[in-house]
């Protein structure tokens, strides 16, 4: 089995296809327990492995079952005054975000951004939540900015966690607009992802591979919550978020660092 993906892959060790194998099963558990953060995890480990330029498109596109699977709970559980206005401002905004990635330091970008989530995980552990429904105005800002910030550094997920879970409402309802809003920005990055060229054989072909096993671990996932998990949501989102706060910066500063 090995041998037969690593003459469709190129060469990569047995351990490190273990890895791989073991880090999509536990990203997908979380992106169906807590509906975000999979991305970033996936993305880290597969850069490592096969490089940035397989890794970032095969996450994305090994995504779209996922998001498949996920989307009629979704549908039934979300707002769509929260969704809609979220995702059609992210669809418009994320162009903009990869012209910043191709002109601007990736890594200084993704530092800012890191700090941003761990500010807002701070604002979110203090009890923070919104009074009342956030207006247009609100949802179409914050969409926009996750868009924006999708298309130069593809870790836009936490802004739509911290709008929904500002806001009352209960757990089924609050991941339910998660998953909705995490789904538009999945989604709104493929375009440029297309556009730049990035869907290669090799992309396509790790994507097709790890896609069964993602979907299998969300399936897990989603199951938990719906179980024993909806009272450790909020806890599981906080602790997701300051993760990839943490990680993200740490990892940028080491680029930065070593430029």
């Amino acid at each position: 089995m090995f041998e037969f993906l690593q003459a469709l892959l190129g060469p990569v060790s047995s351990t490190g296809l273990a890895i791989v194998a073991g880090t999509v099963l536990l990203a997908g558990f979380i992106r169906g327990f807590v509906g975000f953060g999979a991305a970033l995890i996936i993305v880290m480990v597969l850069s490592a492995v096969f490089g940035p330029v397989i890794a970032v498109p095969a996450a994305n596109l090994s995504g779209l079952p996922a998001t498949l699977q996920l989307l009629p709970a979704a549908v039934r559980g979300s707002e769509r005054g929260f969704v809609l206005p979220f995702g059609l401002a992210s669809f418009a905004v994320a162009p903009f975000g990869v012209m910043v990635l191709i002109t601007l330091d990736p890594a200084i970008m993704r530092m800012a951004i890191s700090v941003f989530v761990l500010l807002m995980f701070v604002i979110l552990v203090r009890g923070w939540q919104l009074t009342r429904r956030p207006g247009m105005a609100m949802l179409t800002g914050t969409g926009a900015t996750a868009g924006f910030i999708q298309g130069a550094a593809s870790v836009s997920g936490p802004l739509a966690v911290i709008l929904a879970l500002s806001q009352p409402g209960s757990a089924v309802q609050q991941r339910a607009n998660v998953i909705g809003a995490v789904t538009s920005l999945n989604l709104c990055a493929m375009i440029p992802f297309w556009y730049q060229g990035l869907f290669t054989r090799e992309s396509l072909l790790l994507a097709l591979i790890i896609a069964p096993l993602y979907s299998l671990a969300i399936w897990l996932g989603a199951r938990f919550f719906g179980g024993e998990g909806q009272r450790h949501f909020r806890n599981a989102a906080l602790l997701a978020l300051a993760v990839v706060g943490i990680v993200t910066l740490y990892l940028a500063m080491q680029d930065y660092l070593a430029a």
